[in-house]
């Protein structure tokens, strides 16, 4: 996400550090490029106008002209206008009043609500919530379905709605339920239509109206730029919504919709969806999304999946393991298996400070394909051969190979990886394990 701005501000920003001390002619030109990137990258004119002028109005100051480093006080201001923009902090659901507490999603057919309904559960789930889903559009037999495969697949309960019931009666009939299932919030998964109209704003308006949920949240896709705002915008003048999420983030290199909403409507988007995994739903940080829009990565949101995934006392045992060198092949695909539940490597690789600017490392391809292979190789050796990987001699490998589908070069290839690591994980006891993360190994 936002790959092309980042680009551009960096390139941009380089020039600017280029001149050493800058003048108002130098800035002007810079202030010039930022305007036409946050155009190009699908923001909306109005806001890209009033960021600029704010930028502006502090870069021709003494704040910068006065500075030893006027060209990093520009990267600085850049980043405080730009989390103002996106609304300064981070704000949470709301899950006040009437209990349990409802949290109603509103948006057009095809932005991603059913998923993000999942999502959403697992996301409260996590933080301790007895979350209830309610299935609440009857005009789409295959969403009901949807909705109630995906609370079976969460371990959550789903209110059992049929197409011939009103969906104004569906919600009212589900916070009975969800209290005799002892949940306390629902998550509604209402109607979308492919455009707005007044037949959906008017059943959206009686559900609010029944129900008094205690946050209207719009998933929208950020893919369709501009309309995303334009959409905020409509839904938030007929039910003035709480806030939004932003789905499909990780497809879209230009991120204008995420830099317009707040400044357009006044809401602030609460998430974002960054993957198709129930798990890829993200609070929004507007000072680490800043970040990660001037390369300096996110090393908070990092820190939070690792601590989602990771098991302290797992991450104990495995450093007792490195130090006396105990590692073997199946606490290896342990771990893989951990990383790989925060995410896209790649979008993990992006949240590492520098990682954007430096030109080699931005083009890697992290194939999680190879990562599938290594793991159905670990799986089809016995598990003696994991842990005594020394005793895989030629036809072990050949059986291996064929259990795997895979060939006797992967498995040549993983062992020279694995034996190289461990000679890796001695020089580093010898040096103490104090420069790796608990439990999260470099491999």
């Amino acid at each position: 996400m936002f790959e092309n701005l980042s680009d551009k501000l960096n390139s941009i920003f380089k020039q600017l550090k280029g001149h050493g001390k800058l003048t108002e002619k130098n800035i002007e030109e810079g202030l010039k490029e930022i305007r036409m990137a946050l155009l190009e990258a699908d923001v909306h004119y109005k806001v890209a106008k009033k960021l600029i002028a704010d930028i502006k109005e502090r870069a021709l100051g003494q704040e910068v002209m006065a500075s030893l480093t006027p060209g990093q006080q520009i990267v600085k201001i850049v980043n405080d206008e730009l989390t103002l923009l996106m609304g300064s902090h981070h704000q949470d659901i709301d899950l006040s009043g009437q209990q349990p507490a409802s949290v109603m999603l509103v948006g057009l057919q095809g932005s991603g609500k059913t998923t993000t309904a999942g999502k959403l559960s697992v996301f409260l789930k996590q933080k301790g919530k007895r979350p209830y889903l309610v299935p609440a559009d009857v005009y789409r037999p295959a969403a009901i379905d949807q909705l109630k495969k995906l609370a079976a697949q969460i371990g959550v309960p789903a209110f059992q709605s049929t197409v011939e019931m009103d969906p104004v009666n569906i919600c009212i009939e589900a916070r009975t339920a969800a209290q005799k299932a002892g949940c306390d919030t629902l998550i509604l998964d209402t109607a979308g239509r492919l455009h707005i109209n007044e037949e959906l704003m008017a059943e959206l308006t009686r559900i609010k109206a029944s129900v008094k949920p205690s946050d209207i949240i719009l998933v929208a896709d950020a893919m369709t730029g501009q309309d995303a705002v334009n959409i905020a915008k409509s839904f938030d003048d007929a039910l003035d919504i709480g806030g939004v999420i932003l789905t499909k983030m990780d497809g879209d290199a230009r991120g204008g919709a995420a830099l317009s909403i707040k400044a357009i409507t006044n809401k602030p988007i609460k998430f974002i969806g960054v993957g198709e995994k129930l798990s890829a739903l993200e609070q929004f940080h507007p000072e680490r999304m800043s970040s990660r829009i001037l390369g300096m990565g996110d090393v908070l949101t990092f820190i939070e999946k690792a601590q989602s995934v990771v098991d302290e006392k797992n991450a104990v045992d495995i450093e007792k393991k490195i130090r006396k060198n105990q590692f073997t092949l199946e606490d290896f695909r342990d771990q893989m298996v951990q990383i790989r539940k925060m995410g896209s490597l790649t979008d993990l690789l992006g949240m590492i400070p520098g990682f954007s600017k430096n030109k080699q490392l931005k083009n890697l391809e992290v194939d999680e394909k190879e990562l599938v292979k290594i793991e159905a190789i670990i799986n089809s050796m016995t598990p003696h051969e994991r842990r005594q990987y020394i005793i895989i001699n030629g036809s072990r490998r050949k059986r291996i190979a064929l259990g795997s589908g895979t060939s006797v070069q992967d498995i040549n290839r993983l062992l020279k990886n694995y034996a190289q690591a461990m000679k890796l994980m001695k020089k580093i006891n010898k040096g103490g394990l104090r420069g790796l993360g608990r439990g999260m190994l470099p491999f």
